[in-house]
């Protein structure tokens, strides 16, 4: 409860500073550390003993797979969940863009960006999980399955620091401070979202809004530590799973079918004056019409039918 409450005071702090002064000024401080520790945990993980076989189950694509329909759907998932794309955190960030700033070429920089650390995580989870399963520790589920999830960050991997030795009390360290700045980095988007509106609508100020609904938000969380067993799981599958797909589903309809076509390219032609004779704009209608819509209802489906 005090760690909840201690970084959700620190998201606040932070949100209270406005755009330029708090979160512009803290991303580009904790951004860098985070890379920064993700790197020389990687190369640490990476000469343990399992740590090859994992990279190799990393690496190397298994091309029977490439039509899986369930490994297809399981990724388009994965993406909503790493750009929050179904909690307006996108929106919110592209409003505050310069209308000079080319918004095609901008939006393509921020998925490579998110493809390349999502990698590099990937670099260290992975051999981690097969650094843990050399080390007798169980990584997999009574399905066969590869554990995920919160079983994966609170069982599986404190077991193998644990199984390190005195060394393992400094790699857990600083796994879970690495964990915890990319938790700071995510909420304090998602933090901006309410408080933004709250501001915007004219409501009430930026301070006090950030505090009164990090104070509700703190309320929830303090529900679900005191019943953490029935809970927890159940909220990280509701809003992750099911509830991202539903607001990017409407989001992705609002773009489409119900934003004018005009209004959507006069913000593009401020920073792309050639836009309607792009390549961007010869897919990108009939993509955001017909291919996300359908791509996100068969995410949505593969959640409730699976």
């Amino acid at each position: 409860m005090v760690f909840t409450f201690t970084f959700l005071l620190a998201t606040a702090l932070i949100i209270m500073k406005g755009v330029k002064d708090g979160i512009e000024k803290w991303t580009s401080r904790l951004m860098p550390s985070l890379l920064i520790l993700i790197l020389l945990l990687t190369i640490y993980v990476l000469t343990l003993e399992g740590a090859v076989e994992g990279l190799r189950v990393y690496l190397i694509p298994d091309f029977s797979q490439i039509l899986n329909v369930q490994l297809i759907v399981s990724a388009m998932g994965q993406a909503f969940f790493s750009l929050s794309l179904g909690v307006g955190t996108m929106l919110i960030y592209g409003s505050y863009v310069s209308s000079e700033e080319n918004l095609p070429s901008l939006a393509r920089s921020v998925t490579l960006i998110d493809i390349g650390i999502a990698v590099l995580a990937g670099m260290l989870i992975v051999p981690a999980i097969y650094v843990a399963q050399a080390s007798g520790i169980e990584v997999y589920s009574e399905t066969g399955q590869l554990i995920e999830g919160d079983g994966l960050i609170f069982n599986i991997l404190p077991a193998l620091f644990t199984s390190m030795g005195s060394i393992g009390t400094v790699v857990s360290i600083t796994f879970f401070f690495l964990l915890t700045l990319a938790a700071l980095t995510s909420s304090i988007s998602m933090l901006e979202v309410p408080v933004s509106y709250v501001v915007e609508s004219g409501r009430m100020p930026r301070v006090k809004a950030a505090l009164v609904i990090s104070l509700i938000i703190g309320i929830v969380c303090a529900i679900i530590i005191v019943n953490f067993e029935s809970l927890f799981a159940f909220v990280v599958s509701l809003t992750t799973e099911y509830s991202q797909p539903v607001l990017g589903f409407f989001l992705a309809i609002y773009t489409a079918w119900v934003w004018s076509r005009d209004k959507v390219l006069t913000e593009l032609r401020s920073g792309f004056n050639d836009v309607e004779t792009s390549l961007f704009w010869k897919v990108w209608p009939f993509y955001i019409k017909f291919v996300c819509p359908v791509a996100i209802l068969v995410v949505f489906a593969q959640q409730l039918f699976r």
